[in-house]
């Protein structure tokens, strides 16, 4: 049995040309993924677009549907930061059912790695930061709801803090927020997570590591979580265009196989999402991006065969 990796060729939707934001990464790393053998196209699974009332686990309706119908204010939109398409929306939704997914395939599996994923600045009522709908919070609470789990870690190392999901589940004792971020870097005002990391401008490989395993597998003894959803961004990298931390791809590898070694373990599985990532170098992107799915093909056949 390999590995379940999720991805749908609806992650991919149009933008404006030169739009900043690297939308055409999802489909590059599916193909990379493909190329270097790192998947095979059956060990791939397709998400659906989840039901509304998913969504509204988290999100007022009230947003949900002026996001669904077009009709946020300009205000609103700008602090996305997306042009609103129906094409965008469509994607928005299928990439909450590919988190979903990821999750449900990690509790059967022990182990899943999304090709999407890692919305955490979206609040209940806006977006923000090229966030639309918190596909992390969505998934934790589809999961609670249904009794699949009791407790919830979140372990987010996208080098900006997972604000909206520190909000969302501020009050929540059943979902932990770990939050790893460059501390001078977007967004301008912190939310309070249940663990806050915030590190120096310029961090590299070693203390970045060292901070983590001084932190990881205490937090899962004390959390003692049924399921960890990890947000693996890579915009801790050095040549990161949104970063400001200077780990190299041999630190990332090394962060993933810390983080999914440190999990699988202690028998907790593990959901993952790729989180950010923003570089001029396509390929050098996505190639970091994929960096995740070889530690986690890696920790997977140790593990399990």
């Amino acid at each position: 049995m390999d590995l379940p990796i999720i991805y749908h060729p609806d992650y991919v939707a149009p933008l404006p040309p030169g739009h900043r934001f690297p939308m055409q990464k999802f489909g590059m790393l599916y193909d990379m993924l493909i190329n270097d053998g790192v998947g095979k196209p059956e060990q791939f699974h397709q998400p659906v677009r989840p039901p509304v009332k998913l969504i509204e686990l988290v999100h007022t309706p009230g947003y949900v549907e002026a996001y669904c119908q077009g009709s946020l204010d300009g205000k609103q939109q700008r602090r996305i930061g997306l042009p609103w398409s129906e094409a965008l929306v469509n994607r928005t939704c299928v990439a909450v059912g590919g988190t979903i997914l990821t999750a449900k395939l990690a509790l059967e599996c022990g182990l899943a790695c999304n090709t999407a994923g890692g919305t955490h600045h979206a609040f209940p009522d806006y977006g923000s930061g090229f966030c639309i709908f918190n596909d992390l919070a969505i998934a934790c609470r589809v999961f609670l709801q249904e009794g699949l789990v009791r407790r919830v870690l979140i372990v987010d190392l996208d080098v900006h803090q997972g604000d909206g999901t520190a909000y969302i589940f501020r009050d929540d004792p059943n979902v932990f927020t770990f939050s790893m971020h460059c501390e001078v870097n977007f967004p301008g005002i912190k939310q309070k997570s249940d663990l806050d990391v915030p590190l120096a401008e310029g961090m590299g490989d070693d203390e970045y590591l060292q901070t983590l395993g001084s932190y990881l597998p205490d937090l899962l003894s004390h959390v003692k979580p049924d399921l960890v959803l990890y947000d693996a961004g890579v915009d801790t990298h050095r040549d990161d265009k949104l970063g400001k931390l200077q780990l190299t791809d041999t630190g990332l590898f090394c962060r993933e196989m810390q983080v999914l070694s440190t999990c699988t373990k202690v028998g907790v599985p593990v959901a993952c999402v790729i989180g950010g990532g923003y570089a001029t170098d396509m390929a050098a992107l996505v190639y970091r991006h994929s960096i995740l799915h070889r530690a986690a093909t890696q920790v997977y056949q140790q593990r399990w065969f």
